[in-house]
């Protein structure tokens, strides 16, 4: 019987020892590369700008080890839906006010960054100047509150129509209290608003939907809001997953001169970064 001497390393359990350490490592090397590169964070978005911008960024995103899933929605209700629902990550479709005119959504949903402004327009198929608008004849507008008060404000700032004081933001057909060329208003859904052009005198377009049309916001509206406009579109989460490192590798890659750049060269203005 072979004795053991006190101090020799038995080198096959050591080769042993080495392989199984070897192996451990390379799995959690390896599970640390396939958690990073499964990464995956869904966004619902309107088709124009907002999925455009996203889809540009995917490969920024991928670049993170990060999947960029975009969702494309017809309207701004259900992404803030779907979004309390779980079935996004987070959204891009909206203003704040339009986020925190339903006590729901501004209580469980919270925005993480501010990326541009969409001026708010008011375009005809029929006429090339306010001026031109017949008395009597119906301009279409948003049916949701901040957008309905939106349009009437632009409306007033042009001299077309005069509201209560203090109306605000929030104002409908019922607080005019001027309207000198006896115009009658429509409400519609927002992504309405272009199909109705053919049956109305006019109609208040949120710039998304007018661009998503085929109009050129500057030169194809009768009038148009400043870039002073404070209607911000804003990227939105769910309460608590603001600091998410998704979230936060998304706001670096949308809030780049790549971007910036990108806006600048195709929309002419029809929308405007705020970085």
């Amino acid at each position: 019987m072979k004795k053991r001497h006190p101090g020799r390393f038995n080198t096959g359990s050591l080769l042993i020892a080495a392989v199984i350490f070897l192996a451990i490592n390379f799995n959690i090397e390896a599970g640390g590369k396939t958690q990073k590169q499964n990464a995956i964070l869904t966004i619902g978005a309107t088709i124009v700008p907002h999925a455009v911008l996203l889809n540009l960024v995917k490969d920024d995103m991928a670049a993170r080890g990060i999947t960029l899933n975009v969702v494309e929605f017809a309207d701004y209700m259900q992404p803030n839906i779907a979004l309390i629902n779980g079935d996004l990550d987070a959204n891009f479709s909206q203003h704040l006010m339009y986020l925190e005119e339903n006590n729901e959504w501004s209580q469980k949903l919270v925005s993480v960054f501010e990326v541009h402004i969409e001026p708010f327009g008011l375009y005809s198929a029929r006429y090339k100047n306010i001026n031109d608008l017949p008395n009597g004849s119906t301009i279409a507008i948003p049916n949701d509150p901040t957008n309905c008060g939106r349009a009437l404000l632009l409306l007033e700032a042009n001299g077309l129509i005069t509201l209560r004081e203090g109306a605000g933001i929030t104002a409908t057909p019922r607080d005019i209290t001027s309207n000198p060329k006896s115009f009658r208003f429509r409400e519609l859904e927002v992504a309405l608003l272009p199909r109705a052009l053919e049956d109305v005198a006019a109609a208040t377009i949120n710039g998304n939907f007018a661009l998503q049309a085929g109009f050129n916001p500057l030169s194809d509206s009768l009038i148009i809001e400043g870039a002073e406009s404070p209607y911000v579109n804003i990227v939105a989460v769910r309460r608590g997953s603001e600091k998410d490192s998704k979230i936060l590798a998304l706001r670096d890659v949308l809030l780049s001169s790549k971007v910036r750049d990108f806006i600048h060269r195709n929309y002419g203005g029809g929308v405007i970064p705020v970085f």
